[in-house]
């Protein structure tokens, strides 16, 4: 009787595996056979490791990729799978061979964090991209064929990053392979800055010729859209007219400069404005009092 609950325990410690919510099998046992069979085929824990000194196991999560009805997605559906909680040695090589026994594979892509825009995603820059974290990512890995999601749903471990004939870096090695990649090719470099100045120009030429066709174009209510382009031209100023303008500026900074030439006229001047200021004044009050005493009530 001992014996057989410790096997029970043991059975049930190697079921239940530690996962995210939506991820295993774990606590489905009560809900039915037909419910837990459905959620093991929708998604699965698969247990991997570096090498075969490694005593633990890793767990990599994995589900179809899935997005609301009506949105779009710049993974296909169907042939797309979702992996969670990869480990920061095992790389797009790495997984690529790892999934290849469930079918052949056209890409794998591994991110940061899961993809919230569902919609077409612009081309990554391998020069001008921040370098992320070393951390645990996501990966998406596109078979060719559906089979080949549902063949890694049902696939078994654990499997092996690092082996004989597909040795992962790892310490020194790893530490110079990265300074290696993080010196930049030149060719590579100006290549890439050329072909995006060249879609930059041509994106420029397009809102140009967009712009030039809806000028004088009156929209849905009617109204037209005015712009700088739609301007008159200024004609340019004969060499008379600019001669005109600079004699007229010379004589205007000559007139400026003979006035209050000394600091005592500039004194002079100043004072001889405050007196005239103080003197209107005085007029002003005495103009005031008369308008008052003109607006009094006399019955008698």
């Amino acid at each position: 009787m001992v014996a057989r609950r410790r096997k029970r325990a043991a059975r049930d410690s190697e079921e239940r595996i530690p996962s995210p919510p939506g991820y295993s099998g774990e606590g489905l046992r009560d809900a039915g056979p037909g419910v837990a069979r459905l959620r093991w085929e929708v998604s699965r824990a698969i247990p991997i490791k570096f090498s075969e000194k490694q005593q633990a196991s890793h767990y990599l999560y994995v589900r179809e990729h899935r997005v609301r009805e009506g949105a779009k997605s710049s993974w296909p559906q169907k042939r797309t799978l979702f992996v969670l909680n990869v480990p920061p040695y095992c790389t797009e090589e790495c997984l690529a061979r790892l999934l290849s026994v469930c079918g052949p594979i056209r890409s794998v892509e591994l991110q940061e964090r899961p993809e919230l825009a569902e919609g077409p995603k612009e081309p990554k820059s391998k020069f001008f991209q921040p370098k992320p974290v070393p951390g645990f990512q996501v990966a998406y890995v596109v078979f060719q064929k559906p089979g080949g999601v549902v063949a890694a749903l049902a696939l078994q471990g654990p499997l092996l990053i690092s082996t004989e004939t597909h040795p992962a870096k790892s310490g020194v090695h790893k530490w110079i392979g990265d300074y290696a990649e993080a010196v930049p090719d030149p060719e590579a470099l100006r290549a890439e800055v050329d072909s995006f100045m060249q879609a930059y120009d041509q994106k420029v030429a397009e809102e140009e010729a967009k712009a030039e066709e809806e000028e004088g174009v009156p929209d849905e209510e009617g109204w037209v859209k005015v712009t700088r382009r739609g301007r008159r031209p200024v004609l340019p100023r004969t060499e008379a007219a600019s001669l005109r303008v600079l004699e007229r500026e010379k004589r205007k900074r000559a007139r400026k400069e003979l006035l209050n030439f000394y600091a005592w006229q500039h004194r002079e001047t100043k004072m001889e404005h405050l007196a005239q200021l103080r003197k209107k004044f005085e007029e002003d009050k005495q103009r005031i009092e008369l308008m008052r005493a003109q607006r009094k009530f006399r019955p008698y």
